[in-house]
């Protein structure tokens, strides 16, 4: 049984963690820099994005992640750190300045930035934060850490579950941040994830890589995959579980505490869209092969009529059907059937591939609520998958038109 509880990253035990305002945001008092420390060395696994303009601390994660070990992670907001000529230089004088006030060795510190591409990292805000971010270590520090990595996001990503190995209580807990520059590809804007459990690093890796194929690589907020996008797990083991080092019902287990909190936080990331006001669940059933499922959920989730249609609360189904005909997915288009569903009701609107009579009304009450489901049933096949998306808005183009200021 797998139970939500409170205290996110530090819901497990052995983690601290804050987020203080050193100055590298313009907006006076907004949180802009964090600390994620184990008391042990933990086993780490992580993924980063595929986009080839990469953000200089995936460079350095890369080399520090080398032995599979990491104590603590240190993020900024404000300024991404890609596309500067000393960025590199940059992310490892943030590593050192966490290692020497932790005491962890500098090897063992991930680094994490967000924001602005292409902008200079100002290292003197960091340089004087630093006393006070690590005087503000706590266990109870999750939603501090969480808000100083945010950007455009309008709320806190948090979560954690408890749930047990061989009858000995875990955790596993998580923050994120994410709202613009969403379309990942083996990872996430930033989520960073925190366990007790006791696990090998190549059980690990296989856990998150495995997992963010059917969560993160699922989403899509704009099209766009972010050059900083990252996903870490840390394990610190202090659970005292006996080890999972090969798969089994102990690894089944933690695949399904993770895949609850991944799931999570891929629908809070997308429901949090830049300027969005609807959260959009694709669940598409009756496919042949899973690729192909995978393939038309993403492609309507994707797709910026459908998002505009949804904004306005336009059942203009057809858009949906010509994604899902664009996909390029193995399917029968004379076998799709479609209903949209929300708590306000459920309508069908195609069957067959065509059109049927439907109301408007009711249709128009459907699309009005927050969340919509999106449900397509390709035939007859076994396969299914979920993705998840949000509307395209007035907002959207606002925001990001006005980025930088």
């Amino acid at each position: 049984m797998i139970k939500t509880i409170t205290g996110g990253i530090c819901a497990s035990k052995g983690y601290r963690a804050s987020g203080i305002h050193c100055g590298m945001r313009r907006k006076p008092g907004k949180k802009d820099l964090a600390l994620i420390v184990s008391e042990v060395p933990a086993t780490t696994a992580a993924v980063f994005t595929t986009n080839l303009v990469k953000g200089a601390p995936i460079k350095v994660n890369k080399e520090h992640l080398k032995d599979g070990i990491a104590q603590a992670i240190i993020i900024n907001s404000g300024i991404a750190n890609t596309c500067n000529a000393n960025g590199v230089e940059l992310a490892e004088s943030m590593a050192k300045l966490a290692a020497d006030y932790t005491g962890v060795k500098q090897d063992d510190v991930l680094v994490a930035s967000t924001g602005v591409i292409g902008a200079e990292l100002r290292m003197d805000p960091i340089i004087n934060g630093m006393p006070f971010l690590l005087s503000q270590l706590s266990d109870e520090g999750s939603i501090d850490a969480c808000r100083a990595i945010m950007t455009t996001d309008t709320r806190v990503k948090e979560i954690a579950v408890e749930f047990e190995i061989q009858g000995v209580p875990c955790h596993l807990g998580a923050i994120g941040k994410g709202s613009g520059m969403i379309h990942p590809n083996l990872a996430t804007m930033l989520v960073f994830l925190t366990s007790d459990v006791a696990i090998s690093h190549e059980m690990l890796q296989k856990a998150l890589s495995g997992d963010v194929t059917s969560t993160f690589n699922m989403m899509s907020v704009d099209g766009d995959t972010s050059t900083n996008d990252m996903c870490v797990v840390m394990a610190n083991g202090l659970a005292k579980n006996p080890i999972i080092d090969k798969e089994g019902e102990d690894f089944d287990i933690f695949m399904k505490a993770l895949n609850t909190v991944n799931v999570y936080m891929a629908r809070s990331i997308a429901g949090d869209g830049e300027g969005c006001t609807k959260l959009l669940e694709c669940v598409v059933t009756g496919a042949d092969t899973e690729e192909d499922a995978k393939k038309v959920a993403k492609s309507v989730i994707c797709s910026s009529l459908t998002k505009a249609a949804m904004f306005g609360e336009d059942a203009n189904w057809g858009r949906i059907l010509c994604a899902a005909g664009y996909s390029g997915a193995n399917i029968d288009v004379e076998k799709i059937d479609l209903d949209f569903k929300s708590s306000a009701g459920q309508v069908a609107l195609c069957r067959d591939g065509n059109g049927i009579p439907f109301s408007e009304e009711l249709a128009s009450r459907v699309l009005h609520e927050r969340e919509i489901d999106i449900l397509l049933n390709l035939g007859d096949g076994p396969f299914k998958a979920t993705a998840w998306g949000c509307d395209l808005t007035y907002e959207y183009v606002k925001i990001n038109g006005e980025y930088r200021s």
